[in-house]
């Protein structure tokens, strides 16, 4: 080419890393129509350039864990994941979704989603057009939408066994007829697009009458049946799993990966003592033994309830729960009173009242950044002994000093980041799990690759560049299914990333009142992000988006 060539897009004098595990090195970048056209060298101008001078360019970020379902809807610039760095999402998590679906149904799917996954139902319930019965028809739905990334669906077992089933969906066992029908839809679903199928096994998983979804406690033959039909086209197979019981776990991911011949996706975690991590590891090679096909994805830190006077309360007692109805104009004045705050600690400090264990809930801090990973002898509890209070009185301090902005994470889940560095050298084992879409108003763990990149890949130095940037695109993009995408090379999608290594990062989360009826959620901005560019076009500039909607409903072949 010419120097008179023109590009739709060239991103220039960026420091290239492909995706592939190989380390930066400095570059341009052509796109046209929608492909990547030119690496290395690029002559030819473009009609938009971007100066990427002291970035990195990089694939989009695949995000193997989201509750979008719903949220796309009235949401299509899919935030926040779209704020850092993800080009392309997988929904259907859980065996969470929409279809297979009868009219009849909808409010039961939107409830269950609702108490499983904390998304409002009448939200979705107005939010969603629910237009379809099949899962072919739901991605069809969704691309009248035109999402600002690209999407990707899982059928999921509670709707399917429920369309199948009925009532007696939750606690019976199906028939062989129905074992057969169930994969018959599934077969049908992956053939219009779904790039798999999704279960859930977790007993606190519940619908809105407090019972277990449906498939909880299906007995493991109805998932190898599944199964027999996910493997011949080449589908993912994504699990959650009660590890209560470790060794039907193991058996079943090694089943379903040994039927299927294929990829097996589930959710992991350590625990809170350091040396667990190994031990994690350890099982998971364990599982995969004789080169099975199975990846485990898991948060990147240490995540549950976020608490604050933006949000959630940690104690549920009478004085607690009146501050709890008011909003955050009038809980602000609230924690001012003196004899006020004298009734809340007191009841803090009664047993029934402390709800959360003070010595695994955390500060993020007040600073631009948020702190997610302090040590053990900065939490609530230890920072509460040290001022000589209780935790609680530490808890309405930092409040009232923030001006209600300070924001706390309660460490639930993957307490020990020290076990999670052991996890994560594991091969199978991916940072993952944001959950974005779900638990709107409790969590906010969506912007998990801007901390890959901020702690494991600058901090940390877990990985490299190079192996950091694999681990968020294509690899994730292989578990998917996703054959065009995940590595900067000619011929392939043009979903690509232009950041600042050295400042990219989480801001700290907020919440906004922006859901259907007004209903809270938190949302998560993030920084060093020059571009995201999504099919070919600037999604995200800046930290805000453009006028650009060029994310397609990605459809699964084999």
């Amino acid at each position: 080419m010419t120097a008179s060539t023109t590009h739709d897009l060239v991103i220039r004098g960026g420091q290239i890393v492909d995706g592939t595990g190989s380390e930066p090195v400095p570059g341009d970048l052509a796109i046209d129509d929608g492909l990547i056209t030119e690496v290395g060298v690029v002559r030819g101008v473009g009609s938009q350039e971007i100066d990427a001078e002291g970035h990195m360019v990089t694939p989009g970020f695949v995000d193997l864990h989201t509750h979008l379902d719903a949220q796309i809807g009235w949401d299509p610039l899919l935030t926040p994941i779209s704020w850092h760095g993800v080009t392309t999402a997988l929904l259907g998590n859980c065996g969470m979704t929409f279809a297979p679906c009868r009219p009849e149904d909808r409010e039961l799917l939107a409830g269950m989603m609702e108490t499983v996954e904390d998304i409002p139902r009448e939200a979705i319930l107005g939010g969603l057009p629910w237009t379809w019965e099949d899962y072919g028809g739901y991605l069809d739905t969704l691309e009248g939408i035109a999402p600002a990334i690209n999407v990707a669906g899982l059928i999921g077992h509670c709707a399917l066994r429920y369309y199948v089933m009925g009532p007696r969906s939750v606690e019976e066992q199906a028939s062989d007829a129905e074992k057969t029908e169930m994969a018959e839809i599934v077969a049908r679903a992956i053939d219009a697009g779904a790039f798999g199928f999704s279960t859930n096994r977790l007993p606190a998983h519940v619908a809105p009458d407090g019972r277990p979804v449906p498939g909880t406690f299906a007995d493991a033959e109805e998932l190898i049946e599944i199964a027999r039909a996910v493997g011949p086209r080449d589908g993912l197979m994504q699990n959650v799993l009660d590890f209560t019981d470790p060794v039907f776990c193991k058996d079943l991911l090694r089943n379903l990966a040994q039927t299927t011949g294929g990829r097996i996706l589930f959710s992991y975690g350590v625990g809170a003592d350091p040396g667990s991590g190994k031990g994690s590891a350890a099982f998971l090679d364990q599982i995969c033994e004789g080169g099975l096909d199975i990846t485990a994805i898991s948060q990147p830190r240490g995540s549950g309830f976020m608490l604050g006077l933006q949000g959630l309360l940690p104690v549920r007692s009478p004085a607690w729960r009146r501050l709890r109805r008011m909003d955050f104009e009038s809980r602000l004045a609230a924690i001012d009173d003196a004899d006020l705050c004298r009734e809340l600690v007191a009841e803090a400090k009664a047993e029934q009242g402390q709800t959360l264990p003070a010595d695994q809930v955390f500060s993020l801090g007040t600073d631009r950044l948020p702190n997610y990973t302090a040590p053990r002898e900065e939490s609530l509890g230890a920072t509460a002994k040290a001022a000589g209070e209780h935790w609680s009185e530490t808890f309405l301090r930092i409040a009232r000093e923030s001006r209600g902005k300070a924001l706390f994470t309660f460490r639930q889940f993957n307490a020990s980041i020290e076990a999670l560095e052991e996890l994560f050298k594991n091969e199978r084992a991916f940072p993952s799990l944001g959950d974005a879409g779900a638990h709107v108003s409790q969590i906010m763990d969506a912007g998990w690759a801007s901390f890959v990149l901020s702690y494991w890949v600058r901090d940390r130095g877990l990985y490299s560049m190079g192996e950091g940037v694999r681990r968020l695109s294509s690899a994730p993009a292989r578990v998917v299914g996703l054959k065009d995408r995940g590595v900067l090379t000619p011929g392939m999608c043009a979903d690509v990333n232009v950041f600042d290594a050295e400042t990219v990062g989480e801001l700290q989360p907020e919440i906004v009142n922006d859901f259907p009826g007004g209903a809270p959620r938190f949302i998560q901005r993030s920084q060093g992000y020059r571009a995201t560019v999504v099919n070919g076009q600037v999604a995200v500039l800046d930290g805000e988006h453009t006028d650009a909607r060029a994310g397609a409903v990605l459809r699964h072949s084999y």
